[in-house]
């Protein structure tokens, strides 16, 4: 294994301008290909393209044909792998890579994805989006037993599982971990012949199937196999592993068949709006969800302004169902970023302008409807509903295009405990209060669903894993200890 360069291992606090302390945090992305010269340099190309799944940190490992080769840094795959000389450490045909957020476990270059170890059929790397709602139960078990942990990350407890397992084949191992795991993954793994994917069996987390030059390739959008010019052949069926060798795949179904119920924050917020998620535009769904909600929300206002950048999609399907002008009456700020000098105290305090300015001639004299994706904390939301005052406008409206998030997630959505949320703590008038708004609207829970295609939602048997609004958690929660329901963490267990 080559080393990676040794970096700070750091962790971005709330405070920071990197993190947005009032926006939920994308899962992970993941990608690998099989049989490809360039396979390091198109899995980084694949990476850059799922940036927007995870900006903390990166990695890919290689196979050679001999041995394997590891680079995991912290920070954008743009500044990590967009060198020759990084790529050249990762020679070989095969190779996956990651980007992530630190759901679980914290941001340090030990918990950098993929993850390797040598077992005793061989080099197996890993890597995986989502959360296991039992890693927690199963580590303290492996402890126990003997395992000895590097990282604090859920994904180090498939490594062991494999290890442990007495199966003879690695697939065979591989299937026995996962009818061991509970909760949300797509995993992408390495073996020195075989690139393997699963899915969790709900589908609550995307994974999808591509041709580049003939070359099998795993990712977790479309959006990664655009911009290397390579085919969609399909998406990965929920509980579905596949097993890709020599050019050829195998499709296995190991466990029982269950009802799908995909992640709907995919289409209402992690996915990059050019993906195509369950066959469906992810940029027309969100114009369709701000034409729902224009619907369900009537106002009567001068002007529609979206949050940028996720607020957009929605914000122009509620301006041309409701007919109010649509303009961009605010400004982002895209290079905010890690290079941004560390602010002192009183620079920090101005907070949200770090990022966003207002479009005075936009907002002066207008009664103004302000469209974003979701509320979280309310924070931010404030002090943009402040900045659009300050700039004039006569009225502040708020339309949300999602139900009000009122409970955590525990399958790789980096979201506040519940005591944090705004909608979990207020009414929607203490909402309305607290932001300083006219009006306060989210759209419902069953325009959401029609904006889907649905009729509305069927409460007994769910379409989508929507539990943020809900409280409906599609799978077991082992981890959560007695009557309070706090988010998933492994960071307790190991300090």
């Amino acid at each position: 294994m080559n080393k990676a360069e040794p970096m700070d291992e750091r962790d971005f606090g709330d405070d920071h301008p990197f993190r947005d302390a009032d926006h939920l945090r994308e899962e992970c992305g993941v990608f690998g290909i099989h049989g490809h010269p360039d396979a390091a340099a198109i899995t980084a190309l694949g990476l850059h393209a799922l940036q927007h799944r995870g900006q903390e940190a990166a990695g890919i490992v290689s196979f050679d044909g001999t041995r394997f080769h590891s680079e995991r840094r912290l920070g954008l795959v743009g500044d990590n792998f967009s060198k020759k000389s990084v790529i050249d450490q990762l020679p070989g045909n095969t190779a996956i890579g990651h980007t992530r957020y630190s759901t679980t476990g914290e941001t340090i270059l030990r918990n950098v994805q993929p993850l390797f170890a040598e077992l005793s059929v061989g080099g197996f790397a890993v890597a995986h989006n989502g959360n296991l709602t039992n890693g927690l139960t199963l580590r303290r078990q492996l402890i126990a037993e003997g395992a000895i942990y590097q990282a604090t990350s859920d994904t180090e407890v498939i490594l062991h599982l494999v290890a442990r397992s007495k199966r003879n084949r690695f697939v065979d191992r591989f299937i026995e971990t996962l009818s061991q795991v509970q909760g949300a993954y797509a995993l992408v793994g390495m073996t020195n012949k075989k690139l393997i994917g699963a899915r969790d069996p709900l589908g609550i987390r995307p994974l999808v199937l591509g041709r580049l030059d003939g070359c099998p390739i795993l990712a977790s959008e479309t959006c990664a196999l655009d911009i290397i010019g390579a085919k969609f052949e399909r998406e990965v069926e929920p509980g579905e592993i596949l097993v890709i060798e020599e050019g050829q795949i195998e499709s296995l179904r190991p466990f029982p068949p269950r009802k799908p119920r995909p992640c709907i924050f995919e289409y209402v917020y992690f996915s990059r709006p050019d993906s195509v998620a369950g066959g469906m535009n992810v940029y027309e769904v969100r114009k369709n969800i701000g034409s729902e909600l224009a619907m369900e929300t009537p106002i009567s206002a001068d002007v529609v302004v979206p949050v940028p950048d996720s607020g957009v999609p929605a914000a122009i399907g509620f301006a041309q169902k409701s007919g109010i002008p649509y303009e961009l009456g605010i400004i982002r700020n895209h290079y905010v970023g890690r290079t941004f000098i560390q602010p002192t105290q009183s620079v920090r305090e101005l907070g949200v302008r770090m990022k966003h300015s207002a479009n005075r001639a936009v907002i002066a004299g207008k009664r103004v409807v302000l469209v974003d994706d979701s509320i979280v904390r309310g924070t931010t939301s404030r002090k943009i509903v402040t900045m659009m005052r300050e700039a004039g406008a006569t009225e502040v409206h708020f339309r949300i295009a999602s139900p009000p998030i009122r409970y955590p997630d525990f399958y790789g959505i980096d979201m506040p405990e519940q005591d944090k949320l705004l909608a979990a703590r207020m009414t929607i008038e203490e909402m309305r209060t607290y932001l300083g708004v006219e009006s306060l609207s989210f759209i419902s829970i069953d325009g959401l669903y029609r904006a889907l295609g649905e009729p509305g939602r069927n409460n007994a048997e769910p379409q989508y894993t929507d539990h943020y609004f809900t409280g409906d958690y599609p799978t077991p929660i082992a981890d959560v200890v007695g009557e309070s329901v706090k988010q998933l963490s492994l960071l307790a267990e190991a300090s």
